[in-house]
């Protein structure tokens, strides 16, 4: 079970989900401040779970209004009625994989708290859509307006994102290997090829670093967009306060996130979950469609939709699904087709025959299980332990991911999370037969997920997309260079720091050069200049630096080298006029899976190592490249790497990309490669540009979250021109990383506002003064705030009378309270007690929260203006407390509860020279109390007659302390 705020809080039960605390009703209104750090992050604090997840959907409307409304035309299939005949593929893939319907599907099955928690984000987009489209020029540009966001939209987005993201089109490319060059040759090119995306992640235990905390770090290697995949963010409310890198679009923090007490980061798994079966498909007399399964010929799903397309006429697509899938490769030929009781003509082409009109359709778990795990991502905010991010994770389905966790306990966790469905090896490989049972899943079963204990004695931990965790769920996974590299890294010190973490995230060596530079040493035969630059390289460091001549003329060896093989006869019937991108069997959309070239550069290392050409042969191949590069090089010195290594991120509207020095801006030359950790990765043989690359980094300290660190490539806001566009990118380039500021006082308060989030009332977020005293707790500004190691954040915020008069009775009357004098007091009578205590200048109660969560009352007093001075000799300095401690029999209770609670209360009192003793007058019977004073550092003082109590002074002195 994992852990949530109210049961944190001691003495209440569990909330029953996001939003739900014991007394308030899901659909209530709730406060929100919106804060923003020197990097224009937005800091959201509002009054509750649903509050915030519609505060967190205003504020990335505000600033990735663009962004977010690519994202949903995207899901819908409807791009090309603005961007015009380039978007067409695209939408005709996600209408025929039929994206916007499964995310119907999933979120239908979401928990009702979750879906209502999804339902609070999307109300915020659509809240603050108008704004943020007024400040961003894209929408100006193609004459759209920003449209309706609905519950379900943020699940559409999350499928389409990743719904290539495994790269199930390679399947497609070892289908023509194994046609074209036997079925031997199937996964000769299997690497870390075009169109995956992976990611380094390590963890440091506590035996590793400076603090004897532990230490999260790493970075998503993803296609870079602009505006950025990943979004700087914070999270608070009562129940939660949680940093970490949101995708815009999507409610909560996913993949990379802190919470003060437990953070976790993710990978791409690399395993397989997507399936392609070849299908046979006939059309009916009626005009409709079966497909042939295990038991013959039945009717399958189909109908008609019409992509309308900016400048052109519309063009319509028909939708086929089978009881595999959505039919996404092939059309059934209308009018002309075969009759009934035929196939389609090509439908099952002969071995041997081209594939040109297969029809394929893809199966993935959220389609067939309608579910997508969203359930998960409210868990994940609420954790406090790793314990609690593990039973989070269980809920995951898509991607599979290896997951790291640490928790401020020092508890760590090491596995891979989602859904990986039971069926043969084959379906991982490549297109399987429809009609054969032997290639059907196992209704209801998921492959185990593999889990490990983070590293031992070594306290290291790498994730790095290599065969290692996962390795029993892939077919391909990245070479292990990065992983190898990070663990040599990491393996030299036993003192890391967060800001120490850079040099592992900026280290450029390539270890899949050694290859290649071994076949040159022993090139035979070179002329003079090849002969030069064999030595050149050889004397290199092989970093890929961005002022380094070297790295560059490797890269032009590299490139040489691939065009060879790529022309060489063992590879004849992939490439050239034979490569499979150039077939129009599949749609342009795979085109980038289906290239010879990049995979030949991708596979670089494994093609000149053995089973393609005989040694001899790469001897040779690899002279010839040297003999070619070294006279151009001659001709043309080489440039550093990081003039010719630039970033090319992809944007939705490229037309309106700037030029001159904001062109530089977001094409920076940039060191690294693919292979190196710092994996900026180019595609070797066709470009020295890179659009794949870290799309953020992040540092998660688990001794001080305030020493934690990010980075992402552009700026925290979309909007062109905005002071924080692209304010990153300088740090991006070089590797630094900004502050994660966790102290509010630090950071600069925009416009606050009041949300409502009933689910039948969508009120726009309006601008409001500055939030009065009856905000939330959580939301009244601190008198002191505290980070208590090992406990939490105490804050200390005024009561509010009528606002607290119900907390504040239900505590004041227990049992336990009994000391405190009120047990038979009416709510009315509280409420009018403290009214009269909020009168008084001399008299003064506060609210401790921790961790936002109400968890005691604390009180002050001048002792001269109290009766109890009337009971001693009062002295200059002195200043009196009272203290009642929620109830901390719950779930939350944790050692050492109370005594955490004072060193802020006393922090708080001696932050004030003038103080220089604090008084406290327990009931002379609560000898629990006494004992827990003494523990502390107070002396005992004399009993005293009050009208309510015979009570006993207690003083603890700045001496006493150590602050004198």
């Amino acid at each position: 079970m994992t852990a949530d705020a109210a049961s944190e809080r001691p003495g209440t039960r569990p909330a029953e989900g996001p939003g739900e605390r014991p007394g308030v009703a899901a659909e209530g209104s709730g406060d929100c401040e919106v804060f923003r750090d020197d990097w224009g992050i937005p800091h959201l604090r509002a009054a509750d779970a649903l509050t915030l997840a519609r505060a967190q959907g205003h504020a990335t409307a505000l600033d990735r209004a663009w962004q977010l409304e690519t994202e949903r035309h995207r899901v819908l299939g409807t791009s090309a009625s603005h961007l015009g005949a380039e978007a067409v593929d695209w939408d005709r893939f996600v209408r025929r994989a039929r994206i916007a319907d499964t995310a119907r599907r999933c979120f239908d099955r979401l928990a009702p708290q979750t879906a209502a928690w999804v339902t609070a984000y999307a109300d915020g987009v659509n809240e603050g859509l108008a704004e943020g489209a007024a400040q961003a020029p894209e929408f100006a540009a193609v004459g759209l307006a920003p449209g309706r966001w609905e519950p379900w939209t943020p699940l559409g987005v999350w499928l389409s994102t990743h719904i290539l993201f495994e790269g199930f089109p390679t399947k497609l490319w070892r289908e023509e290997v194994a046609r074209r060059l036997g079925e031997d040759r199937m996964t000769l090119f299997a690497t870390d090829g075009p169109g995956t995306a992976g990611s380094n992640g390590w963890l440091l235990t506590g035996a590793r670093t400076a603090t004897g905390a532990p230490i999260v770090a790493g970075d998503p290697h993803r296609f870079i967009e602009d505006p950025g995949v990943y979004q700087q963010i914070r999270l608070a409310c009562p129940e939660f306060d949680v940093v970490g890198l949101a995708v815009p679009g999507i409610p909560g923090i996913a993949h990379f996130g802190h919470t003060g007490h437990v953070a976790w980061a993710i990978t791409n798994a690399m395993a397989d979950y997507q399936d392609l079966y070849r299908e046979r498909l006939r059309r009916t007399p009626d005009g409709g469609v079966e497909a042939l399964g295990p038991d013959g010929w039945y009717r399958a799903h189909a109908h008609t939709e019409t992509i309308e397309v900016a400048g052109a006429g519309p063009e319509r697509v028909e939708v086929i699904e089978t009881d595999r899938g959505p039919v996404i490769i092939g059309d059934v030929a209308e009018g002309s087709g075969p009759g009934p009781g035929e196939p389609a003509e090509g439908a099952r082409p002969e071995p041997g025959e081209a594939a040109d009109a297969t029809f394929i359709s893809l199966r993935h778990p959220p389609r067939v299980t309608g579910e997508l795990g969203f359930d998960a991502l409210p868990a994940l905010l609420r954790a406090r332990t790793v314990a609690d991010v593990d039973t989070a994770l269980d809920r995951w389905v898509e991607p599979v991911n290896v997951v790291l966790a640490a928790d401020t306990a020092g508890d760590t966790l090491h596995r891979v999370a989602g859904h990986v469905p039971v069926r043969p090896y084959a379906n991982r490989l490549r297109v399987v037969p429809a009609e054969d049972p032997a290639y059907a899943w196992r209704e209801g079963e998921s492959a185990p997920l593999p889990r490990t204990e983070v590293d031992g004695p070594g306290g290291i931990a790498v994730m790095a997309n290599e065969r290692g965790l996962a390795s029993p769920l892939g077919v391909e996974f990245a070479p292990p260079h990065r992983a190898r590299r990070i663990r040599e890294l990491l393996g030299a010190d036993t003192d890391w720091t967060s800001d120490a973490q850079a040099a592992v995230h900026t280290d450029t060596r390539l270890a899949s050069s050694r290859r290649l530079l071994s076949l040159l040493a022993g090139a035979p035969g070179l002329g003079p200049a090849a002969e030069r630059l064999r030595d050149r390289l050889l004397r290199w460091d092989r970093h890929m630096d961005a002022d380094s001549t070297d790295a560059t003329l490797y890269a032009r060896l590299r490139t040489d080298v691939v065009h060879r093989l790529a022309a060489h006869p063992a590879l004849r019937g992939v490439t050239g006029e034979d490569d499979p991108w150039r077939s129009a069997a599949y749609p342009a959309l795979f085109r980038p899976w289906l290239a010879a070239v990049p995979r030949i550069g991708y596979a670089l290392e494994s093609l000149l190592t053995g089973g393609l050409l005989p040694y001899e042969d790469r001897l040779a191949l690899v002279a010839a490249s040297a003999e070619a590069v070294a006279v151009a090089a001659e001709e043309t010195p080489p440039a550093p790497w990081g003039e010719l290594h630039r970033l090319s991120p992809w944007q939705a509207l490229p037309d309106l990309a700037p030029e001159g020095s904001d062109a530089e801006a977001i094409r920076p030359g940039v060191a690294g490669d693919h292979d190196c950790v710092l994996s900026t990765s180019s595609v070797p043989g066709v470009t020295d540009l890179f659009a794949r690359g870290p799309a953020a980094r992040y540092v998660w300290d688990l001794a001080r979250r305030e020493d934690s660190r990010w980075a992402v490539p552009f700026g925290a806001s979309g909007v062109p021109g905005s002071a924080h566009h692209r304010d990153q990118t300088p740090l991006w380039v070089r590797g630094a990383l900004a502050p994660v500021v966790t102290d509010w006082n630090l950071l600069h308060r925009t416009t606050p506002h009041r949300t409502s989030h009933r689910l039948e009332e969508a009120p726009a977020m309006t601008a409001t003064a500055e939030p009065a005293v009856s905000a939330a707790p959580a939301l009244r500004p601190a008198v002191h705030e505290q980070k208590i190691e090992g406990f939490g954040t105490v804050r200390l915020v005024p009561v509010d009378p009528a606002a607290d008069a119900e907390l504040l009775h239900g505590w004041v009357t227990e049992e336990r309270a009994r000391f405190w004098g009120m047990a038979d007091h009416t709510r009315e009578q509280v409420r009018e007690i403290y009214e009269f205590v909020d009168s008084l200048p001399t008299h003064h109660a506060y609210l401790a929260l921790r961790d936002g969560a109400p968890a005691a009352l604390f009180q002050t007093y001048e002792p001269d203006a109290d009766p109890v001075g009337e009971c001693y000799d009062v002295q200059p300095g002195d200043f009196g407390v009272h203290l009642l401690i929620a109830p901390a029999e719950g779930e939350g209770a944790v050692r050492g509860y109370t005594e955490s609670l004072l060193t802020a209360f006393i922090a708080y009192v001696f932050s004030d020279p003038a103080h220089l003793r604090v008084i406290v007058e327990p009931d002379a019977r609560n000898e629990k109390a006494l004992a827990r004073m003494v523990r502390i550092g107070f002396e005992l003082g004399p009993e005293i007659q009050k009208p309510e109590k015979t009570a006993r002074l207690a003083f603890l002195t700045r001496t006493a302390l150590g602050l004198a």
